[in-house]
C-alpha cells in the first residue's frame, strides 16, 4: 500500500506498510485577513547519520490540526523548523509562500509555544506578556497584553511573580504570550502539558475557537485522548515519518490490511450471526455475554453494504451497529506496529 496523501494531496515518499489516507483537509477554507497556510515540501532533517524527520510533505490551513506521534517520533523537530528555528536539511517550509528560516518577519503572523519552558520566574505573567508584545511592536501593548491574558483566563493572577505559578499557570502564561499579537499560524508543543482539567478544557474550547475563526494551528501530543477531543484531522508521525493523515476513521477505513470491527446488535443476535458468516466479508462473528454480536469485517464498504441486505432477507431488525475499532487510539495502534 503507498503512503497517505497529505492534507491538500501532496504524496510524501512511499512506504508499502502503511495506509493510504483521504486528503481530508483542514477544518475549513482560510478565513480571509486571518488564516494562513504552511506548507512542507520534501523536509527533512538529520543530524550527523541519525535521521530525525525524513522526507514530510503537508499543507496545513485554517483549523486545528493534531500532530501525534511517539515521544522521539520528531515532532518536535519538525515544529522547529516551521518556527524558523532549524533550517532543514532538505526540502522547504514556507508560511504563505515565504520561507521561515532566517525570516524574521514571519514572525508577525507566528506563534509559537515550545515544549521546553523559558519564563522568567521574577516576571509577573502580565510583565512576561507585556514584554512579548513590546518585541512585537504593537502599537497598545498594555491593552495587548490585558486582551490574552484575559483569553487564557489568567486575569486574576496576572500580577504575581510566575515562579509562584503551577506548570499548568505558566503554560496558559505562555500561550498568552504566543496569541498576543494575535497570529494566523499558532504552533503549540505539548500545549496542555501540567493543566488540570478545567484548565485543559478551556484551553481545548480556546483552540477550536481560534480554528474556527481562521487561525492555522497545529499542536503536537503523544497522549491520542487530546488529539481525539480537539481535532479529527491529524498528522501521524512514526520514526520520523509522515505515516497516514487525514480524518483518523477515514485512515481506518482505509487500512485494507487490518479486520475491521463492529458492535451489532439485533432482534435475534443468534440467526444473524448464522447468516454473517457465510459472507464473503466476515472473517469472524462472536456473541456477546448479555446480547449484541462482535463482528470481524475484512472489507469495511462490502460489510456495512450487505448487512442490511442479510437483515432483510433474514426477517432480523438491526437495533445498532458501530465500528468499535475506529478510535484514534486504534488507529494509532495499528499504524505503529505496521
Amino acid at each position: 500500500m503507498t503512503m497517505p496523501t497529505s492534507t491538500t494531496g501532496a504524496t510524501p515518499a512511499a512506504q508499502p506498510t502503511q495506509p493510504t489516507a483521504a486528503a481530508a483537509g483542514t477544518a475549513g477554507s482560510v478565513a480571509a485577513g486571518t488564516g494562513s497556510a504552511v506548507e512542507l515540501a520534501g523536509v527533512s532533517r538529520w543530524y550527523g547519520n541519525v535521521v530525525a524527520v525524513n522526507d514530510i510533505s503537508m499543507t496545513l490551513g485554517a483549523g486545528v490540526t493534531g500532530l501525534l506521534g511517539p515521544n522521539g517520533a520528531g515532532k518536535t523537530t519538525l515544529l522547529h523548523m516551521m518556527a524558523g528555528f532549524l533550517a532543514p536539511s532538505r526540502g522547504s517550509v514556507t508560511v504563505d509562500g515565504e520561507p521561515t528560516w532566517r525570516n524574521p518577519g514571519v514572525y508577525r503572523k507566528l506563534g509559537l509555544v515550545s515544549e521546553r519552558e523559558a519564563v522568567h520566574g521574577f516576571l509577573t505573567a502580565y510583565e512576561f506578556v507585556l514584554a512579548s508584545a513590546r518585541l512585537h511592536g504593537l502599537p497598545d501593548p498594555a491593552a495587548a497584553a490585558r486582551r490574552a491574558i484575559e483569553l487564557v483566563e489568567m486575569t486574576s493572577a496576572q500580577d504575581r511573580r510566575i515562579g509562584t505559578y503551577s506548570k499548568g499557570m505558566r503554560q496558559r502564561t505562555r500561550v498568552a504570550a504566543a496569541l498576543v499579537h494575535d497570529p494566523a499560524v499558532l504552533l503549540l508543543d505539548e500545549p496542555f502539558n501540567g493543566m488540570d482539567p478545567r484548565q485543559r478544557m478551556h484551553m481545548m474550547t480556546l483552540l477550536h475557537s481560534l480554528g474556527d475563526a481562521g487561525r492555522t494551528i497545529l499542536f503536537s501530543s503523544h497522549i491520542l485522548e487530546e488529539v481525539e477531543q480537539v481535532s479529527g484531522t491529524v498528522q501521524v508521525m512514526v520514526a520520523g515519518r509522515l505515516a497516514a493523515s487525514g480524518d483518523f476513521r477515514t485512515i481506518r477505513r482505509l487500512m485494507t490490511n487490518r479486520p475491521h470491527v463492529f458492535a451489532v446488535q439485533s432482534s435475534d443476535d443468534r440467526a444473524l450471526a448464522v447468516a454473517l458468516v457465510r459472507h464473503d466479508s466476515v472473517t469472524g462473528v462472536d456473541l456477546v455475554k448479555g446480547g449484541g454480536l462482535t463482528v470481524r469485517a475484512g472489507d469495511y464498504g462490502s460489510f456495512t453494504r450487505a448487512l442490511p441486505r442479510i437483515a432483510l432477507t433474514e426477517g432480523i431488525r438491526v437495533h445498532r451497529l458501530l465500528p468499535s475499532d475506529e478510535s484514534l487510539e486504534s488507529v494509532f495502534s495499528y499504524l505503529v506496529e505496521a
